[in-house]
């Protein structure tokens, strides 16, 4: 896999940032039976992810992760992916409300972000439960909790 990571925010490792290996572990996992495709993750703040959301969902908020596929043109062969912007603020803050791992939650939301890329979607019920449960197995693997439990 090549990963371009893109640091567009204030948060750094001290902060709670996980460090580029691990998104390379993340994101390789969705991939699966993908792996030589390109990806860049960009990780931003609060006043961009407000208006990537904004500008292209029509949410006047940030979000935790955003997906944005790559096709390429007619003719132009490209093992690039898509992008995916991630808000550090947002996924700190939900990490905390929700009492989870932050480093648990990145890896849902790099996971959750890659498998968006690949075609999945969580729109329909069916779609949903096809997509948590590639989401629930994959992050199994690397020893975390199915992020769509009930936290008491």
């Amino acid at each position: 896999m090549n990963l371009e990571l893109q640091l567009a925010t204030e948060a750094t490792e001290a902060t709670g940032l996980p460090a580029q290996a691990d998104f390379e572990r993340w994101a390789g996992a969705a991939l699966e039976d993908e792996p030589r495709r390109g990806l860049v993750i960009r990780l931003v703040d609060e006043a961009e992810s407000r208006q990537l959301n904004r500008d292209y969902r029509g949410r006047d908020k940030p979000t935790n992760v955003l997906s944005f596929p790559f096709e390429a043109p007619p003719g132009v062969p490209s093992e690039h992916l898509g992008d995916l912007v991630i808000c550090a603020p947002v996924v700190a803050r939900e990490a905390l409300e929700q009492g989870k791992s932050p480093a648990h939650h990145w890896a849902h939301m790099v996971v959750h972000g890659v498998l968006h890329l690949r075609g999945y979607d969580h729109l329909e019920p069916a779609d949903a439960e096809a997509m948590e449960a590639r989401e629930r197995r994959i992050l199994a693997g690397f020893g975390i909790p199915d992020p769509y439990r009930e936290v008491a």
